[in-house]
């Protein structure tokens, strides 16, 4: 498999970012704002996404693993690392790379929301369209875009293409 045709192009990710951070500013105004960013994918989301938020906020990270070296999501999940800080009364935001099947994020989603935030928002870069087999509430989308399996911007095949400053579909040889 290779890196295919461009299906979200780098400007208009900086673009999209700076929007959501627009956003998340106006929306979080005097609140304790925590991003969480779920590893490995969405290292580059939240950081280029932090940039563009007017707000004093904090960073975590969270790894989690759905889908070993397999293109679909096997729908188990592990906790591969968890927060390094409480999240009891604060406004938390996960940040996603991608959300397809949507079992990984209503995983997270559960754990989080046992710990008490005094919110629990979602941020994603990519939504796949049609396939969520959970219902997710996401307050914060980039694009919406078909089912294709894609790399870049932090989004991977067997751990390789994350550093593409776009997102492309994947084909075969």
């Amino acid at each position: 498999m290779r890196p295919g045709r461009v299906l979200v192009d780098e400007e208009s990710i900086s673009v999209r970012l700076a929007e959501m951070g627009d956003e998340i500013t106006a929306d979080y105004a005097g609140k304790d704002l925590l991003l969480v960013a779920v590893l490995k994918g969405a290292f580059m989301v939240v950081a280029d996404l932090a940039r563009h938020i007017r707000l004093p906020i904090d960073i975590d990270f969270m790894a989690v693993s759905s889908y070993g070296v397999a293109t679909q999501t096997s729908g188990v999940v592990r906790i591969l690392k968890d927060l390094d800080q409480e999240i009891a009364d604060r406004h938390v935001l996960i940040v996603e790379d991608i959300i397809d099947s949507g079992l990984t994020l209503d995983y997270l989603r559960r754990n989080l929301e046992v710990r008490q935030p005094a919110s629990l928002e979602i941020a994603t870069l990519l939504l796949k369209r049609g396939i969520q087999r959970v219902p997710i509430d996401v307050k914060y989308v980039g694009f919406e875009i078909p089912p294709d399996f894609v790399v870049g911007y932090g989004l991977d095949l067997v751990g390789k293409m994350r550093n593409l400053p776009y997102i492309a579909v994947m084909e075969e040889d």
